[in-house]
This record gives structure tokens, C-alpha cells and sequence, in this order.
């Protein structure tokens, strides 16, 4: 097998942990079925740490999705 698909393998499963872990960390909203619309968060700003934990979860799910992109379509044969 191609190393640096096993490598790619890898790469998404620990992404795919991460991510799960992410969100997790993730302070819940209370908003309910009143979140749908966003205007439940319409006065209240994101501050700090929930801001960068939802930069750094953006960053984990775009790269989980590249990866995927990348074995699924073939770029790299196995």
C-alpha cells in the first residue's frame, strides 16, 4: 500500500476524533428551535475562548473535509 495513503488514513481518522472532541467542548446554546433564524444570537457576541474554539473546530471540519475530498475522488491511490 501507498504510504502516503495510509498516512492520508490516519490523518482523517485523527481529524475525525478531534472534531468529535470540538464540538464537544462546545458550551451548549439553549436556543432551541429559536436558533433556526440566528437572530437568538442577535445581542450577544462571541468573546475569547468560544471564539477561537469555533475558528479552530471551522479549521478542523474544512481540513477533515479536504481529506476526505482528497481519498474519496482517488488523488491518491491506495
Amino acid at each position: 500500500m501507498n504510504p502516503a495513503y495510509i498516512a492520508f488514513l490516519v490523518l482523517e481518522g485523527l481529524m475525525g476524533v478531534l472534531l468529535v472532541v470540538l464540538i464537544l467542548l462546545h458550551s451548549p446554546k439553549g436556543e432551541g428551535m429559536g436558533g433556526i433564524g440566528g437572530t437568538a444570537t442577535l445581542f450577544t457576541g462571541k468573546r475569547g475562548a468560544e471564539g477561537g474554539l469555533d475558528r479552530l473546530t471551522w479549521g478542523v471540519a474544512f481540513g477533515f473535509l479536504i481529506v476526505c475530498i482528497v481519498l474519496g475522488f482517488g488523488f491518491i491511490k491506495p
